[in-house]
């Protein structure tokens, strides 16, 4: 009996524990909801680039110098001094010839020449070959030559120069320069050789070469500067 009696009071005391905690719980008020957190919205932004570097400033161009023009070369040099025993001959108008004084191939037999020795007294002088080399070379002097060959050989000097056409002053000009400049400044004893008759010079070993022609019956290659026993010969 004892034991029935401790059990009942024992479920009363459970039952009137939870019908008290029942209460409790309902007497509690309803706890507010939380509101919910705002989203939050999150934008990916890409940094602008860096900006770039100033550049340099171009360097300044220098003007480039202008080139200097070649020289014109003369076709003669300048003559530094003038040859020796050289009479002044000063250029003046005479009457001229209808045209380029010839000489036949009849008037040239016997005509001493560069290979033969002729009348120019061959030897260590032959005046004939020094004055043909030296003609020879001269670009000038050819042009000079060809423009007044017309087939036979050019009568240059007979003992005085020879005037051609409307030129001035005796003789072609830069031909009659070439052959005293030669003559001028060769050995005293070659100037003073003695000739005989017509001297022949060619311009070049061709056929149809233009010849040139000085001399006359008994002269000296120094007659050629204007001299002749010391007297200057008229033009």
């Amino acid at each position: 009996m004892a034991k029935r009696r401790r059990l009942a009071v024992a479920a009363l005391s459970v039952a009137a524990h939870v019908a008290i905690l029942l209460a409790l719980v309902r007497a509690q008020p309803d706890s507010p909801r939380l509101a919910e957190p705002r989203a939050i919205q999150v934008a990916l932004v890409t940094p602008p680039p860096p900006p770039e570097p100033p550049k340099p400033p171009a360097p300044e161009k220098k003007p480039e110098p202008a080139k200097p023009k070649p020289p014109r070369l003369a076709v003669r040099p300048p003559r530094v001094r003038p040859p020796p025993d050289v009479a002044p001959m000063p250029a003046v108008k005479g009457k001229p010839t209808p045209s380029v004084v010839e000489v036949s191939d009849a008037e040239l037999a016997g005509a001493g020449t560069a290979e033969s020795g002729s009348g120019s007294g061959g030897g260590a002088c032959n005046m004939t070959r020094r004055l043909q080399q030296a003609l020879r070379k001269d670009p000038l002097i050819q042009s000079t030559v060809a423009q007044a060959h017309h087939g036979q050989a050019i009568l240059v000097w007979n003992g005085s120069w020879v005037r051609h056409a409307e030129e001035d002053g005796a003789g072609l000009a830069a031909l009659r320069e070439a052959i005293m400049w030669e003559v001028g400044f060769a050995p005293a004893a070659c100037r003073d050789e003695r000739v005989h008759g017509l001297i022949l010079i060619s311009m070049n070993d061709g056929p149809g070469a233009a010849r040139l022609v000085v001399g006359q019956g008994d002269w000296r290659w120094v007659d050629l500067l204007g001299r002749r026993g010391g007297r200057t010969l008229e033009r």
